[in-house]
C-alpha cells in the first residue's frame, strides 16, 4: 500500500454505476461471484492485495490478503481480510473473511484502514498480524494488532497489539530455523526489526533500523535460502506512470546489516506493489498484486509467478506472466 506520509444485484445497476467509471472489465467482475481458475490474477471473484504467502504443516499454501472494496472507495476504507489456499498453485479455495475492523476492540470507531497483514505459526497457534489505527488521526495512531487461532484460516480472535513500537504499518514475522521469531515493520521510508518473545506478541529488546537498504518505501518481507537472509520490499519509483519496483537485500543475520542487491520485479500496472516470496513443492514463487482486472489503482488483484535464483544466490528478474502451471 502506498500512503500519503455482493449481495447479488441486477446488471442494470452495474451499468449505471460501473461502466462509465470503471470500464467493462470491472463490470464483468462485479457481476459474477464464482469463476474458474484462469491463471493471473489468481483470485477473480473479489479484489485482493498485499499477499502474505505461507506453507503450513498440512502441505497447502495459504495467502493472507487485504481486500479492496468495489466500487473503489480508496485504501482508507479497506475493512477486512480474507484467506485463500491451494495445493497445486492453480485451483484456489476461498476460506472467507477472517477479520474485519469492527472486531478490533481498540480500533478506530470509523473502521477501515485494514492494510497489509502477515501470519506466523508457532507451538500449535497461528498468529495473524495486522496494522490498524486506534484513533481518528489514523496516521499517528497505527498499531500492529495480533489475532490468534488454532486453525490457519478461521476462528481468529484479536488478542491485543504489539506495544512499545513506532506507529507503523506492514508487519512481517519471520521464524528462523532455531525457532527464534523476528518482527519487522515498515512504511514511510523506514524499516525496523527486532526479536519477538516466545509469546509472539511482545518485542524482546529494542527495534532497530535495518541498515543498508536502498530506496526503501514499504512492504517488508523476509525469507531464508541456503543460510542467507533476504529482505525484499517496494521502492519509491514513480516515473512516467510506473510505480513501485520490488527490490531486495541480503545478510548473514536476520537483523542485518543488509547489502542491497537490486531490483527483482519491475512495476505492475498498479499504483502500488506489495509482495511475498515463498518455496512450495521445490519451486520458489513471487506473490504480488496488479490492477489488470479493474484498470483501477484501488481495485487490485493478487498474482503469482515463479521466482528463480542464479548460482550465486542472487534473484533473477521475475517475469510477470498470465499464470503458472499446476504443481502436482
Amino acid at each position: 500500500m502506498r500512503k500519503s506520509f455482493i449481495v447479488k444485484r441486477k446488471i442494470v445497476l452495474f451499468a449505471a454505476a460501473g461502466i462509465v467509471a470503471l470500464g467493462v472489465s470491472t463490470l464483468f467482475l462485479f457481476g459474477f461471484t464464482k469463476d474458474k481458475p484462469k491463471g493471473n490474477p489468481i483470485i477473480r471473484h473479489m479484489y485482493t492485495a498485499d499477499p502474505s504467502a505461507h506453507v503450513w504443516a498440512d502441505g497447502r499454501l495459504y495467502v493472507y490478503a487485504s481486500h479492496d472494496i468495489a466500487p473503489p472507495r480508496g485504501c482508507d476504507l479497506m475493512d477486512q481480510y480474507h484467506v485463500f489456499s491451494t495445493d497445486d498453485m492453480v485451483h484456489w479455495k476461498d476460506h472467507g473473511e477472517i477479520l474485519r475492523a469492527s472486531q478490533v476492540p481498540w480500533g478506530r470507531k470509523e473502521g477501515g484502514f485494514m492494510w497489509a497483514p502477515d501470519c506466523a505459526y508457532k507451538n500449535g497457534t497461528y498468529y495473524f498480524y495486522f496494522p490498524h489505527p486506534s484513533g481518528t488521526e489514523w496516521n499517528t495512531t497505527w498499531k500492529i494488532g495480533v489475532a490468534t487461532s488454532k486453525k490457519p484460516a478461521s476462528d481468529f480472535k484479536v488478542q491485543g497489539f504489539i506495544e512499545g513500537i513506532d506507529p507503523m504499518i506492514d508487519p512481517c514475522v519471520f521464524i528462523d530455523d532455531d525457532g527464534q521469531a523476528y518482527f519487522y515493520h515498515g512504511g514511510g521510508g523506514t524499516c525496523k526489526g527486532g526479536k519477538l518473545k516466545d509469546n509472539m506478541v511482545e518485542i524482546d529488546g529494542e527495534m532497530k533500523k535495518m541498515e543498508g537498504l536502498e530506496d526503501f518505501h514499504e512492504a517488508t518481507w523476509i525469507h531464508k535460502r541456503n543460510g542467507v537472509y533476504y529482505l525484499s520490499y517496494s521502492d519509491n519509483h514513480d516515473v512516467d506512470g510506473k510505480h513501485n519496483r520490488m527490490r531486495y537485500a541480503t545478510s548473514n543475520s536476520p537483523l542485518g546489516p543488509w547489502k542491497h542487491q537490486g531490483i527483482y520485479m519491475e512495476p505492475t500496472d498498479s499504483y502500488t506493489n506489495h509482495g511475498s516470496i515463498v518455496e512450495f513443492k521445490g519451486q520458489w514463487y513471487s506473490f504480488y498484486h496488479n490492477s489488470v482486472l479493474s484498470n483501477h489503482d484501488w481495485l487490485r488483484s493478487v498474482c503469482v509467478d515463479k521466482l528463480y535464483f542464479n548460482e550465486d544466490g542472487s534473484i533473477k528478474m521475475v517475469e510477470q506472466t498470465s499464470g503458472v502451471k499446476p504443481k502436482p
